[in-house]
């Protein structure tokens, strides 16, 4: 059996976009632990599977495959299973945030992530709610320790 190797956590603005992602309905739950989560452009379909009770996470994201941090499709995922926090006020002011056009117009996720509140700002949620919310879900990331996993359930391979 393959070895699980541990997930980073991610990038701070990830939490955000998680937030984005379920506000714009792109979450899908497709089985038992299994999800499938579409870009913020709609063009990509990442596939996730989450064991929280087994600390496995996998999805097929860049963040997640390429840089080995928990991507935000996994994030997503684990806070509409009710293992990470969930604010659904905040997520209405992050919905419809093109996240791939402001990450290629910046390059620099400090840049995308001031952006993202300016805008969040213009629909009431001021930039420390945000910063609080996102310190509570990377302190319960860091406990939950997760690992990638390469070994898959049958239904995630459709």
């Amino acid at each position: 059996m393959a070895t699980a190797r541990p997930l980073r956590l991610p990038p701070r603005i990830k939490v955000l976009e998680a937030l984005g992602a379920i506000a714009d309905g792109r979450v899908e739950k497709t089985g038992d632990h299994v999800y499938r989560v579409v870009s913020s452009e709609g063009d990509r379909v990442y596939r996730v599977y989450v064991d929280p009770g087994q600390g496995l996470a996998y999805s097929d994201d860049n963040g997640t495959k390429l840089r080995g941090y928990v991507g935000y499709p996994i994030i997503a995922v684990l806070m509409l299973e009710g293992v990470l926090p969930y604010d659904e006020r905040l997520a209405k002011a992050l919905q419809g945030i093109p996240w791939r056009r402001l990450n290629e117009k910046y390059k620099r996720y400090a840049l995308v992530e001031a952006e993202v509140k300016r805008v969040a700002a213009g629909k009431g949620v001021a930039p420390a709610e945000l910063d609080a919310f996102v310190e509570k879900v990377m302190a319960e990331l860091h406990r939950l320790k997760l690992r990638l996993t390469t070994t898959l359930p049958l239904d995630l391979h459709k």
